[in-house]
């Protein structure tokens, strides 16, 4: 069976597909990837991909191409090609599966499946309600197994990507503090300020500092950085971001792409987190966790780009000092939980070796195709 997984939108939602493309993949012979420019990257580090087929989608994104027949025919000639059996759309609560779902069909996928609230009419074979209280890859896992990929045994339903590359050269030893100062809309950043003292009080309290951002925001993390953390404004690839963020003891970070990165290399995270979007849904997922930031505020679930609210009191009301004991209070949190996987780890190599003793034989590998 060959199967397409589509989710469109930006790297932090690809990231978080992660957990039903991996159920995906443990049933299908090859799985190709659709989606847009803006989550190609974090697609290409998810484990059980073997394509990653770009297409910008004019329906998804900030800032959607114009929508044209050529563009759309292309983009079935490109999915027809892939020959696909069967394809999951996953796309946020707010947005609907059903264009992506057309142009499928169009390509002759012969079974799609996707959450709608919309009368789909031909479009879907399999229409699955999420919960509107889910996490975004709760509900994605949700989806999976509906359409019949559950997750294989011994998958923990977490966020992952392939192993990243060795940061030491760039980042230094591990052990120290991230602080990624910048977001994708100006309603989920931390101010600039704020970030500054951040990363002058981590300092004072001991913690090494690494100021992370792409290139961009180059002029952001500079200022950020100052004299006391080391910046590596877009100095680095999304997979050795991945890297750094994996030798971290602790991430901050706003509500975005590198929160779900860092919950994907296991890195505790405090969440300086905009209540613009329902943290339920989209908090990093399944790591140490301490979440800040005034999630009753006035701006709560609007979706808002920019603000609404004089002042940005749901983010700048967190002071420096908040963020220096959060960072103390996640940074135990996750040693003790490495502490035990690394005791659950012993305990199960001690078995297996016991069974090998006794001639029995280990599995392992992917679990084949149905």
């Amino acid at each position: 069976m060959r199967a397409l997984v589509a989710r469109l939108d930006s790297f932090g939602d690809v990231l978080l597909a992660g957990p039903a493309v991996r159920a995906v993949a443990a049933r299908a012979e090859h799985v190709t990837l659709l989606c847009g420019p803006r989550g190609a990257p974090a697609g290409r580090m998810l484990p059980g991909v073997d394509e990653v087929l770009v297409w910008d989608a004019p329906w998804v994104g900030f800032d959607p191409p114009p929508t044209d027949r050529a563009g759309i025919d292309k983009a079935v000639e490109e999915i027809a090609a892939r020959r696909c059996d069967t394809a999951l759309v996953l796309a946020s609560a707010h947005q609907s599966p059903l264009p992506t779902a057309l142009v499928l069909r169009m390509a002759g996928v012969g079974r799609v499946a996707a959450d709608s609230v919309h009368y789909p009419g031909s479009l879907l074979d399999v229409r699955h309600r999420r919960d509107p209280h889910a996490h975004e890859a709760e509900a994605a896992l949700a989806l999976a197994e509906a359409a019949g990929f559950p997750l294989p045994a011994g998958d923990d339903g977490r966020l992952r990507v392939v192993p990243p590359p060795d940061a030491v050269e760039v980042a230094g030893p591990p052990g120290y503090v991230v602080l990624h100062p910048g977001a994708s809309v100006p309603a989920r950043r931390w101010s600039p300020g704020r970030s500054a003292e951040a990363v002058s009080a981590l300092a004072a309290a001991g913690h090494r500092v690494v100021v992370t951002g792409v290139p961009e925001e180059r002029e952001l993390t500079a200022y950020v950085a100052g004299a006391d953390g080391l910046d590596l404004g877009g100095r680095t690839s999304p997979e050795l971001l991945a890297g750094v963020l994996a030798g971290a003891k602790a991430v901050v970070t706003g509500n975005t792409g590198p929160a779900h990165l860092a919950a994907a290399v296991g890195a505790p995270v405090v969440s300086l987190f905009s209540p613009v979007v329902p943290a339920e849904r989209w908090a990093p997922f399944r790591v140490p966790l301490v979440l800040l930031g005034d999630q009753r505020a006035p701006c709560a679930g609007t979706r808002a780009r920019t603000c609404p609210v004089p002042g940005h009191p749901c983010l700048d009301q967190v002071t420096p000092e908040d963020v220096v004991a959060a960072v103390e209070k996640v940074g135990a949190e996750g040693a003790r939980q490495n502490t035990a996987a690394e005791g659950a780890r012993q305990n199960t190599a001690a078995a297996e070796g016991g069974r090998r003793g006794r001639g029995e034989a280990a599995g392992s590998g992917r679990e084949g195709a149905a």
